[in-house]
């Protein structure tokens, strides 16, 4: 029996890095360009840009603001998706220890990518990109490869070789 999942509301949130390099805005602004697209095919019904910045404090102040919670809330959900799935997410957000000048201070961090898409489908998470599936990483721009030549499939993928992915044979 299969699933239609086309019949779920599909939406795709991606989350940026508030002060990225120019040359990472350039890898941003293709990205949304992309999901542009697909909303405008028809391929996911909508898609939010939500800014975070390179990383959040650890500490328990920190962590109790509005915006330091929330991002650790979804790095959270993030992280209970890839355990549910098999998959890791864990070599994207890396906790770091930073030295503060100006309060000579240490702290840990998380640090975040550069961007990271989320794929919701009937409100589910349903796909975190980057991450990795056994020994392949799954990249937001492989992820949005996926999308545009399969649509919104949860089915598993496999590697083409070249760095693409593509629906496994399904068995008769």
């Amino acid at each position: 029996m299969t699933t239609d999942i086309t019949a779920e509301r599909v939406t795709v949130d991606l989350h940026v890095r508030s002060l990225t390099p120019r040359a990472g805005n350039g890898r941003q602004e293709a990205v949304i360009e992309r999901l542009e697209r697909l909303a405008d095919t028809g391929l996911i019904d909508e898609f939010n840009v939500h800014v975070w910045g390179r990383q959040v404090s650890l500490s328990t102040a920190a962590a109790r603001t509005d915006a330091g919670q929330n991002v650790l809330n979804r790095v959270e959900m993030f992280r209970e998706w890839a355990t549910d799935t098999d998959r890791s997410i864990s070599s994207f957000f890396e906790t770091r220890r930073v030295d503060s000048r100006m309060t000579e201070e240490s702290y840990a961090a998380l640090v975040l990518p550069m961007f990271t898409l989320a794929e919701y489908h009937g409100g589910e998470l349903t796909y975190v990109a980057p991450c990795t599936d056994g020994d392949d990483v799954v990249t937001v721009t492989d992820r949005l490869d996926t999308l545009e030549q399969h649509g919104t499939t949860t089915e598993p993928l496999e590697s083409d070789g070249d760095g693409g992915l593509v629906a496994e044979e399904a068995e008769e």
